[in-house]
């Protein structure tokens, strides 16, 4: 760990070093001097959160999010009402691990209009609200690019995430800022502003946008890599009053291959180098 640099407010979420178990990633996370952890369901051994929770506040962590939770859309009503029991199990689970935030993918589905799709988005968060509320966990809601729009979701621009949000107008839900998804949005500035001005900004993910990229899921860049202008959507997000973590959240076939001691080394060079 370098003294000189500042990681208070780096995150990462277990997903980035997916070979680790999440006993090895809490190691090596605070080894390293990461002060956050974002978790994700698969990363729990046995599904026992509250040790989970135990032992990544041990290490000196503190966790940020848990995900993914949503999928609200199906045009079959009975798929759509498992998926609400589903999200319940998450926010009792993000609660048991002491997550602040539930991070939502709010699901799409090709075989229905995307007013539908989100129409149901809609109606699964009033479903959960009450229950987040009774559980203390924030619910986030993740526009994806919208490459992604087919089958994960129907929320493709902050604007619409901001949209429905503010349609709640509650303390426990807001979105989450993804520089992956959004980067390319010529409105980003005005909604991030947006939604810091409303106090709807509830997490921040940072990566790059490789080029070219060989997968659209799966080739995820570390910070600096790629096309992603950091520094001002950095700048956009601090002057909305954002003060939370930046979560590095990396899905990568190439940085999961390597080893991934030294693959955590890239990760605090790259954040040193492009996102201070």
């Amino acid at each position: 760990m370098d003294s000189s640099k500042d990681y208070s407010k780096l995150c990462i979420h277990t997903i980035t070093t997916k070979p680790w178990s999440l006993a090895e990633a809490v190691d090596n996370y605070a080894m390293a001097g990461v002060k956050g952890i974002t978790v994700w369901q698969n990363s729990v051994p046995d599904k026992n959160f509250e040790a989970a929770g135990k032992l990544i506040r041990s290490h000196g962590l503190e966790i940020i999010s848990y995900c993914r939770g949503g999928f609200f859309t199906e045009p079959d009503a009975e798929k759509r009402a498992h998926a609400i029991e589903d999200n319940k199990k998450m926010i009792a689970e993000a609660a048991a691990l002491g997550a602040p935030i539930l991070v939502l993918v709010c699901g799409s589905s090709p075989t229905q209009s995307m007013e539908d799709s989100r129409t149901q988005i809609k109606e699964g968060i009033e479903a959960l609200l009450p229950i987040a509320e009774n559980a203390g966990v924030k619910l986030a809601i993740e526009p994806l690019h919208p490459m992604y729009a087919d089958n994960r979701s129907a929320i493709n621009t902050l604007g619409q995430a901001n949209d429905m949000a503010e349609y709640f107008n509650s303390k426990w839900v807001g979105v989450a800022v993804d520089v992956y998804h959004l980067w390319w949005d010529p409105d980003l500035e005005k909604e991030i502003a947006r939604c810091g001005g409303n106090d709807n900004l509830l997490a921040y993910h940072i990566c790059d946008w490789k080029i070219p990229t060989t997968d659209l899921l799966l080739d995820r860049g570390l910070m600096g890599e790629g096309c992603i202008p950091l520094q001002k959507i950095k700048n956009w997000v601090a002057s909305a009053g954002f003060d939370g973590y930046h979560e590095v959240e990396i899905f990568s076939n190439h940085y999961w291959q390597m080893d991934q001691g030294a693959f955590l080394k890239k990760i605090m060079e790259a954040y040193d180098e492009h996102c201070l």
